[in-house]
């Protein structure tokens, strides 16, 4: 009994829960994960979709119901499906309208719920990947892996859907993060920004306070030249829902540890911008206040000083779970405070006050999680450097490609990575990007690793571009897309019996077309698509 137990005990801890086969794993119930288990499962494969936590959606049901879209002809296929289900739960075809391109947070995880369950996903839900040890590999294969509550999971593809990338890097896939400098991949937008227009500080503020120290908020580091590499991470926030129905309204409460001390460089802009402006601030120039149905509203970051917790997501794409859990909670009370202070503060102007007062948490979203979102906006984090790294220049000049899987439209969109000391001595933001794109063509080869890396992994989230380019292709929807094409490149691998990278690229691009997704820009373009769904709803 004694050497059986040594046995156990010496065991890894994947070995001590039940072993999982499947087809297809999806690690990561983000939007681009849900489209990817439910291609593959309408692809005959059996699927598994690992969620880390309790929801599915991602960003979409965490809080962004205002849908970055771009040009929106460029958006088909099961990420249109989405947008088109979201227009049937609000009956927009009773007023001629098919699309759905906002919605309540909770009403998108119902909608992505429905549709892994119709094909026969299998959801786990709480099924983080294992913080070491998580991956088993055979060679160039991913042959097991490990979630933290002792099951395993085998695949003959797996699919690494999360933000975060964490099945990539334990892969051994290589991977970067931050910024490149402007020469590795001559882009004239890359590395540290100068001065850029937007989310800046248009007014002089002072950074110091009257004994010559920094506030807070405000970085000490001097910032090397532009167009210099480092691994600074564009800012993070918590994408909010908003109600101003009394009844669904959850007023703002102080938060624990609140010192409104931390927003002294508010304050001070709010009163610069009313000098030179010769009136209060609106609310609408210092958070984005988009409007969605039953009296809500999707809240993001606007203006120099707003939601974006500058400075604070740097540690998290190699952070450990523990510190991510820390990074996460940081951003909630930066947030928290932020609203806070606008909502109570008396140096705020008495106008604003008032507007910031009409709005509050919605009682009937996130009520599992205080009303507030469960998802940390994780805009960037790791890049895979894959078989092919998508750059400035595929956003602008070479916009076709031979294994087009997609298209991507929206411009190219960076947060702020620093708030810092400008040369004139007065507070500035480094890092903003708002550059136009033209309709671009995303190929299949950014969701492959290295041959040598990996021949059963596929990346339609973390994938391999720069950050330049990831900033515009990082849209949900553009997730979607190419989390679809990944359930089908699925399908091609395992027929097939060839690695991701080897599989029929002209197979899968005919697949995708019959499919409805959008591989050219054409005004319009979506009727096929629209018509597509509609043979598959009334199937049903």
């Amino acid at each position: 009994m004694k050497n059986a137990l040594f046995v156990l005990l010496a065991l890894p801890l994947g070995s001590l829960g039940a072993t999982h086969r499947f087809d297809v794993v999806v690690y990561g119930g983000t939007a681009g994960g849900v489209m990817a288990a439910v291609s593959a499962a309408r692809e005959g494969l059996d699927t598994a979709l690992l969620e880390p936590g309790h929801h599915v959606g991602g960003m979409v049901s965490g809080g962004l119901g205002w849908t970055d879209y771009g040009k929106k002809e460029v958006i088909g296929g099961y990420a249109l499906e989405f947008y088109l289900r979201v227009g049937r739960h609000y009956q927009l075809p009773r007023y001629g309208q098919e699309i759905g391109w906002i919605h309540e947070p909770h009403v998108a995880e119902d909608i992505f719920r429905e549709m892994v369950q119709e094909p026969g996903v299998q959801l786990f839900e709480r099924s983080r990947l294992r913080e070491k040890g998580g991956v088993r590999k055979t060679g160039a294969e991913v042959a097991e892996i490990f979630v933290e509550n002792g099951d395993s999971f085998t695949a003959k593809v797996f699919i690494d859907s999360s933000y975060e990338g964490d099945l990539m890097a334990q892969a051994g896939v290589r991977y970067t993060y931050g910024r490149e400098g402007s020469s590795q991949y001559q882009e004239t937008l890359a590395g540290v920004r100068d001065r850029t227009p937007l989310h800046q500080f248009l007014v002089d503020v002072s950074p110091y306070d009257a004994e010559g120290r920094l506030l807070p908020e405000i970085s000490a580091r001097r910032p090397p030249a532009p167009g210099t590499a480092d691994k600074a991470v564009q800012a993070y926030n918590y994408r909010m829902c908003f109600c101003e129905v009394p009844e669904n309204r959850v007023p703002f409460a102080v938060p624990v540890g609140y010192d409104a001390r931390r927003y002294a460089v508010l304050a001070r802009l709010l009163e610069a911008r009313q000098k030179a402006e010769g009136r209060a601030a609106a609310l609408d120039s210092v958070i984005k206040v988009d409007r969605l149905p039953n009296g809500k509203a999707d809240i993001n970051n606007q203006g120099a000083f707003s939601t974006d917790y500058i400075g604070g997501s740097w540690d998290y794409p190699d952070a450990s779970y523990a510190r991510r859990t820390e990074i996460w909670q940081e951003h909630k009370d930066y947030v928290q405070g932020f609203f806070y202070f606008l909502a109570t503060d008396p140096r705020v102007p008495e106008g604003l006050r008032r507007e910031m007062n009409r709005w509050g948490l919605c009682k009937d979203e996130f009520t599992d999680t205080g009303n507030w979102p469960h998802q940390l906006y994780i805009r960037e984090s790791r890049r895979m450097v894959g078989e092919y790294v998508m750059v400035q220049k595929d956003l602008q000049t070479d916009v076709t490609k031979p294994d087009p899987v997609g298209m991507g439209s929206y411009n190219s969109d960076s947060h702020n990575v620093e708030r810092i000391v400008g040369p004139d001595g007065f507070v500035r933001n480094e890092g903003d990007m708002q550059v136009a794109v033209n309709p671009y063509q995303i190929p299949y080869r950014i969701m492959l690793p290295k041959p040598a890396e990996a021949t059963n992994l596929l990346v339609p989230v973390a994938f391999s571009a720069s950050h330049v380019a990831y900033s515009s292709v990082r849209m949900e929807p553009q997730y979607m897309i190419l989390g679809q094409a990944a359930g089908v490149a699925a399908k091609l691998s395992i027929s097939g019996g060839t690695p991701v990278q080897g599989i029929p690229v002209g197979t899968l691009v005919d697949t995708l077309k019959k499919q409805g997704v959008v591989l050219e820009y054409v005004p319009s373009a979506q009727a096929p698509a629209i018509q597509l769904f509609q043979k598959r709803m009334s199937r049903k």
